[in-house]
């Protein structure tokens, strides 16, 4: 019993990380039917510019405050460069084939990646701890420590900033009518090409502080670090039913958990723990074999 809750805070930290990544991808996959696959690597860019806010401006010295402004200031940071990928990238290849818009993605995740090699060398950094990271005792042998503590908090408040956004402010409204159909919110006055940048700026701040927030629990960074998260964050937007919000939510959950449990029970079953990327794969084909649309999408048929 205590390996089974202890392995399931431990898939619930991950998965938070996950979810919070799978929402960028979900929001934009919502506002323009495209994957974003330099998603990934925006939340590996939040995760350096929170560790250069760390270093250069509070001396890696550890605080509530310090952790605070780092987490608010590397959202920031991807924010705009969220919304400058999507202008200088996406914008202009928006009224050609989803083709295009598919290798332009792809084009500028390896872009990120291979300039974040080239300014750090491919040398990976040690992030700074802004928390003391305590263990707090549950019962027999499960802990808790404080940096998942801070990421359950994190997680949730973000989660519920969101559905705010979403459902309770005007522009979330203008969200979800874009969402609903482009053009005619277009027609309804609406400033789409806003919408859809505040859409990036939104989900590349959430994945921006999944990067800080894993930084803190694993605190090594590296510059291909957001190719493996941002691949099953994306499995999770799909699991839960892509362009749902919950359904990321609960697909980022699903997939962490699937992974710690594979490395603390999956030997008596014969699945080493190695195998803990190719479950979550395989999750994915499973769910998908079963209900194409995700487990809390709806299928939509397209009238031509």
């Amino acid at each position: 019993m205590d390996t089974f809750v202890q392995q399931l805070i431990n898939g619930l930290t991950i998965g938070s990380i996950y979810a919070l990544i799978a929402l960028g991808y979900t929001l934009v996959y919502g506002i323009l039917k495209l994957i974003n696959f330099a998603h990934g690597d925006v939340y590996m860019v939040g995760a350096y510019m929170g560790f250069l806010i760390a270093v250069y401006v509070f001396g890696s010295q550890a605080s509530i405050f310090n952790f605070v402004v780092v987490l608010l200031g590397a959202m920031a940071i991807a924010a705009i460069i969220g919304m400058a990928i999507e202008r200088f990238a996406y914008r202009p290849v928006r009224k050609f084939s989803r083709m295009t818009t598919l290798i332009t993605a792809m084009g500028m995740s390896l872009f990120l990646e291979y300039l974040f090699t080239f300014i750090f060398s491919g040398v990976p950094k040690t992030f700074p701890l802004l928390i003391q990271n305590d263990n707090y005792n549950l019962f027999g042998e499960v802990t808790i420590s404080t940096t998942q503590i801070l990421i359950f908090m994190i997680a949730i408040i973000l989660m519920l900033g969101l559905e705010w956004i979403i459902h309770k402010t005007k522009i979330g409204k203008a969200m979800r009518a874009t969402s609903h159909n482009l053009n005619s919110a277009k027609l309804m006055g609406i400033n789409t090409d806003f919408v859809i940048a505040f859409t990036f700026a939104l989900g590349s701040a959430l994945a921006a502080a999944g990067g800080v927030l894993v930084a803190q629990y694993q605190p090594k960074i590296f510059p291909l670090m957001g190719l493996m998260a941002g691949l099953k964050a994306f499995v999770a937007a799909v699991l839960g039913g892509i362009g749902n919000v919950m359904g990321a939510v609960l697909g980022g959950l699903l997939i962490g958990m699937a992974e710690t449990f594979v490395v603390g029970y999956g030997h008596y079953v014969g699945i080493p723990s190695t195998y803990r990327d190719a479950v979550a794969f395989a999750i994915l084909i499973l769910v998908l074999l079963i209900r194409p649309a995700g487990l809390l999408g709806s299928n939509v048929q397209e009238k031509v």
